[in-house]
Formats: structure tokens, sequence, C-alpha cells
């Protein structure tokens, strides 16, 4: 009787098997490179779950610096790259690791320091003024030093700022990290930092700091995405990862984009253009 009953077991277990096979063979999945903004800010959290009830498609997402991001495109590692330096992805175009760059969303950069604002920049609304006063009061600023799109922002900031910075200056420091992990040191040292908004307003850790500078134009913080160039890299799954692109320009992704909000605050603002 334990005979029959073990050998039963298998041939459950071996029908079993040879059923779920193809189903698991049909699932369709794709790999986004992205930002630690979009992942940290919990955006890819809440709509990933809606954009698979939609499509049936998984989507892993590898959450980087845009720089990083950029890269995985560039070795043909992700299927689809939705990060926020329009100079850097503009350039990835023309490089021919994408045919185009579709914009989706923006928000703004906003200027984070101690609630004691030792270089007296609160309530400013100019960065550049506001990172000259940071550097002649040689008060800490966090950078997040990692080739990230805030880290560019950050140093277009200083530039026009008519400022050279270099982690060898003591109140520099570069931290090689995402945005919520320079968020806690920034914390930590009771220092300045550049933040994205959405990461800002999920962060949790805030201990003394508050928003110290916001609404000048330059911090505007536009987000696009792109196919990888199925055509340089004919493993990319073109289809599955149009799918993401389509869905994310279309009303459903664009309104489920609007709606995701912490503490009654929208995080990301969509803008595909028609």
């Amino acid at each position: 009787m334990k005979f029959i009953s073990t050998r039963l077991l298998a041939i459950v277990l071996t029908n079993a098997v040879f059923l779920a096979s193809p189903a698991i063979a049909q699932e369709k999945s794709i790999v986004i490179s992205s930002t630690t903004s979009t992942e940290q800010s919990g955006l890819f959290e809440f709509m990933l779950p809606i954009f698979k009830m939609k499509t049936g498609i998984n989507v892993k997402v590898v959450a980087v610096g845009t720089g990083q991001a950029l890269d995985i495109g560039r070795r043909g590692d992700a299927d689809v790259v939705f990060v926020h330096d329009k100079p850097a992805e503009e350039k990835f175009v023309e490089e021919g690791f994408a045919t185009k760059r579709n914009e989706v969303m923006y928000n703004d950069f906003v200027l984070i320091g101690p609630k004691s604002d030792p270089a007296k920049v609160g309530g400013g609304k100019d960065i550049q003024a506001a990172l000259q006063k940071i550097s002649t009061a040689q008060a800490p600023f966090v950078s997040r030093g990692d080739k990230s799109g805030t880290h560019a922002a950050e140093l277009r900031y200083w530039k026009g700022a008519g400022i050279t910075v270099s982690p060898t200056q003591a109140w520099y420091k570069e931290t090689g990290s995402g945005m919520g992990p320079a968020l806690n040191t920034a914390s930590a040292m009771n220092g300045y930092i550049l933040a994205d908004r959405a990461t800002w307003l999920s962060f949790k850790n805030r201990g003394d700091l508050v928003i110290l500078v916001q609404g000048d134009p330059r911090l505007f913080n536009q987000y696009g995405v792109m196919l990888v160039n199925p055509v340089k890299y004919p493993h990319v799954k073109k289809a599955e990862g149009q799918a993401f692109i389509d869905w994310l320009l279309s009303k459903n992704g664009q309104d489920v984009i609007a709606s995701y909000q912490i503490g009654g605050e929208q995080l990301f603002f969509p803008n595909a253009k028609k």
C-alpha cells in the first residue's frame, strides 16, 4: 500500500510539473533600470501591481542612480530605462541605445537642512544663492556622489553658483549612495542635502531636517522613459517593454501616477505628451 501511495504521489507531482511548465514558460516579464527615487518613494510598489493586473507582465526593477541605470541600458541588461536626467537621456538616444525618449512625469528638487540653518538659507527660492551661502559658511553638505540624476542636478547648481566642490573639502561629503541612505547621512550629520521631493516625503528618519529652499524653476525635475534599442540588442523584450511605456503614457497610467500620494500630498505629476 505504501508503494502504491508513493508511486501515485510521484505521478501526481510529475503531472503537476508538466502542466505548470507551459505557464512558467509563457510568463511575461521585463527588466527596468530606474532611479532610487522612483523605487524609494514607493511609486513602483504602488504602480506595478496595477500594470501587471492590466497586462499580465511582471516587472523587475533595478534601482540605482540615473548614470548607472543608463549604463545598464548601454550593456543591454535592461529592456526599459526610466530615469531623470534629460541631457544624459538625450545622449543615450543619440548614441543609439534607444530610438526615442518619452517624457512621463515631473516633480521637483528641494534643499533640505537642519532647523538651526547655520548657513541662513531658509525661506529662499534661489538654489544657487543658497549654495553660495553654504559654501561661505562651510556648513556640512551631503552629496550623493553617485552620478545619479539628483547628483547631476546638484553639480549643475554648484557650477551655476560659481563654486567648485570636492570631497577633499572637509564640509562637503560624498556618500556614493542612493537618496534614502544619503538622507540618513544628512540626518545624522545635521547637514544640508539636495533631494527629490518624492523621496523626502516618504523619508521617515528626518531628525532635525526640514525643507529650507524650494520653488526655484531650476529645481524642476523631469522623468523620461526609453525602450532599449532592440536592433542593437535583439534579446530586448520589445513588445513587453513597449507595452509598459505605452501604459505609462496612457490616460490610465498617467492617472495612476497622479493618484499616488503620501500624507495627502501628490509625489509625481504626469505630463506625457498627448
